[in-house]
Parts: C-alpha cells; sequence; structure tokens
C-alpha cells in the first residue's frame, strides 16, 4: 500500500503541476493580480494556481479510495471533498470578482457544518500537563471556529512568494508520516496528496513566483488543514494539539496581527501589510528569505508535533515553550530589522520591496 500510494502522490504532484502550467497561460490574460499600494509584486502576475493543488488532491483520494487502497467510510470522504469543493469555489470566484467576505464566511460555514455533521467536532481534546478535557457541547462551536479562522487565517499569510505552499508541503509532510505511524491511513494518505501537489505547485510559484496561488488554493489548504486533526481527533484526542503545532507559524503570525489591529481601532477586514511576514519583506528581506523562515519554523512545529503523539510526555513543555519563543524572537528581529530599514531610508531613501525578488 505504501508504494502505491507513492505512486499515487507522485501523480498527484505531475497533475498539479500541469494544471498550474496550464493555468498560467489561462490566466495570464483572463485573471491578473495588479500590484497596487498593499501589493508586495510589482509587475502584473497570474493568480488562480492553487486550483491545480485542489485538483489533484481530490482526483488523488478518490482514485485511492476507488481503487480500494483507501479504506475509508465513504461519508467522510464524501464529506472533506463536498466541503473543500465549496471553499474553493467560492476562492475561485472570489479571485474572479472578488466577493463580499459576507459570502464567503457563509459558504465556509456551511462547509464546517458538513464536516461537523459527517464527521464529528472536538469531543475531548488532550493538552500538555493537563491530561483530556472533555469539551461536551462546546466543542461544536470551537470546532466550528477552528475551520472558518484556519481557512482564513491561510488566505491572509498567502502573501509573498512561496510562503503558503511552503507550510503546506511541511504540514502534508508532517500529517504523512504521523499518520503512516500511528495508524491514520486516511489522515496520513491526504498529508501526502497535499505535500504533494503543494511542491507541484511550488515549482511555479517560488520565488520568483510566475503564478500566485490565489484564494482557490489557500482557502482550500487552510479548511483541509484544519478537518485533518478533527478526523483524526475522533480516534485520539492527542492529533488536535498536532494539528495545531503543524501550522503554528501562520496562527501565530495572523492572531498576533488581528489582536494588534484590533487594539489599534483598525478595521480588521481591511486588506494590510502589517503582518510579520509582510514586514521583514517591506524591510527590505527576499521572498525567498522570508519564506524560508517560515518553513524552518513549520518544521520546528513538524518535530513537536511527532514528538507528541509518540508520547514523549517528558518534553511536553517543548511543546508549548518552544512555539513561543520562536515566535518572540522573530517579532524581536522584525523590529530589529524595522529600524535598520529606518535609519539606512533616513540616508538613502529606497523603493518599495519587490515581491519577485
Amino acid at each position: 500500500m505504501l508504494i502505491m500510494s507513492l505512486a499515487v502522490a507522485a501523480g498527484a504532484l505531475v497533475l498539479s503541476c500541469l494544471c498550474v502550467a496550464g493555468l498560467r497561460r489561462w490566466a495570464d490574460e483572463r485573471m491578473l493580480d495588479i500590484p497596487n499600494v498593499r501589493s508586495l509584486h510589482t509587475r502584473p502576475t497570474p493568480r488562480g494556481g492553487g486550483l491545480g493543488i485542489v485538483i489533484g488532491v481530490l482526483v488523488g483520494a478518490w482514485g485511492l479510495f476507488v481503487s480500494r487502497i483507501l479504506s475509508m467510510p465513504i461519508k467522510e470522504i464524501a464529506a472533506i471533498s463536498l466541503g473543500g469543493s465549496l471553499v474553493a469555489l467560492v476562492g475561485w470566484l472570489d479571485d474572479m470578482h472578488r466577493l463580499p467576505y459576507r459570502i464567503r464566511l457563509v459558504v465556509q460555514a456551511i462547509s464546517s457544518a458538513i464536516i461537523l455533521v459527517a464527521i464529528g467536532y472536538f469531543y475531548t481534546i488532550t493538552v500538555p500537563f493537563g491530561g483530556d478535557i472533555h469539551l461536551y457541547s462546546i466543542g461544536i462551536p470551537l470546532a466550528l471556529l477552528w475551520i472558518i479562522g484556519l481557512t482564513n487565517a491561510y488566505n491572509f499569510m498567502d502573501g509573498i512568494d512561496g510562503i503558503a505552499g511552503g507550510q503546506a508541503l511541511i504540514a502534508g509532510l508532517g500529517w504523512a508520516i504521523i499518520g503512516y505511524i500511528c495508524g491514520e491511513v486516511f489522515v496520513g494518505l491526504i498529508g501526502l496528496l497535499l505535500a504533494a501537489t503543494s511542491m507541484g505547485f511550488l515549482l511555479h510559484n517560488w520565488p520568483p513566483a510566475r503564478i500566485f496561488m490565489g484564494d482557490v488554493g489557500s482557502a482550500f489548504i487552510g479548511f483541509t488543514l484544519a478537518v485533518l486533526p478533527i478526523m483524526a481527533g475522533q480516534r485520539d484526542p492527542r492529533f488536535i494539539i498536532a494539528g495545531v503545532l503543524l501550522v503554528w507559524p501562520f496562527i501565530f503570525d495572523t492572531s498576533f496581527t488581528l489582536v494588534r489591529r484590533m487594539i489599534n481601532k483598525e478595521n480588521i477586514f481591511e486588506a494590510h501589510r502589517s503582518h510579520i511576514y509582510q514586514r521583514l519583506v517591506i524591510a527590505g528581506y527576499s521572498h525567498r528569505f522570508v519564506t524560508l523562515i517560515y518553513m524552518g519554523l513549520a518544521l520546528t512545529g513538524a518535530i513537536l508535533a511527532f514528538l507528541w503523539v509518540k508520547g514523549f510526555h517528558q518534553l511536553d513543555a517543548f511543546a508549548i515553550l518552544m512555539p513561543v519563543m520562536l515566535f518572540m524572537g522573530l517579532w524581536r528581529f522584525t523590529i530589529l530589522s524595522e529600524k535598520k530599514c529606518h535609519s539606512t531610508e533616513k540616508e538613502r531613501p529606497g523603493g518599495m520591496a519587490k515581491r519577485d525578488e
């Protein structure tokens, strides 16, 4: 089964790469991302390449299911396919026509409800030092908030070349390894497909990007990475924290930025350039450098997630403290970089940071 799974993943990688190549040519005249005052790129670039990831994951998952390589209740694969497709569809329409955020939220809520009804929600969660915590009915709104929150957080974080695809690659590989080792075959295969299709997309999106992911891809990936810990958590509640650790850089950056903007009484639904990763690019660092930083942070999270599910309880403190300390270090590095950039600009004014650096 492992050989067949790897073969299907390789096929998904090729399919994703070919789809993105075709989308590049199609979108070059129909769906361009035009730079504006809030952009971190300087030239019109096609968007919507994330559709290749959506197609690769869904075709690969149903291919494994129909060929009976993947043994899983049809309601679970149907739920993640239907919910993910709805999220991707509204993302594609938003890439085309810029839909109001209320419409996107309604569709995301419907997709989340499909998961809660067909698969389940957070019944119990295992936390470091606290053991099992039974959530009962409060687990329903928490699961709903988790899915919608991560779906949108992933969209917010898709602002520079390679960052969203890089996070999906590492998180997908993390789920693939954890799933296979811990007996969560379906979760592992979905993670493997997500990693493979993200690699196919990154061949076109790695700095300097020739096509952007778009909401169609970022929303689908965020939705999928939110659903996987809910699915695995039905059998073992330790997987919920593992799912958080696998995407902790995006969660921390988005949460920190959201709280900061709320404190400053800014419109949180208005486009901005105040995420940590955006501020690093504005401070003068290349997209490649910032993306590699976030991929390194994601890799740390993947290692922590693996140690957590394998029961290394003597390292529980690291599961909590390590992400916090790393993010504090990233925040400090950003502040120092901005100060250095400002002092340099006083001596020699510079231009806007380029997305394709």
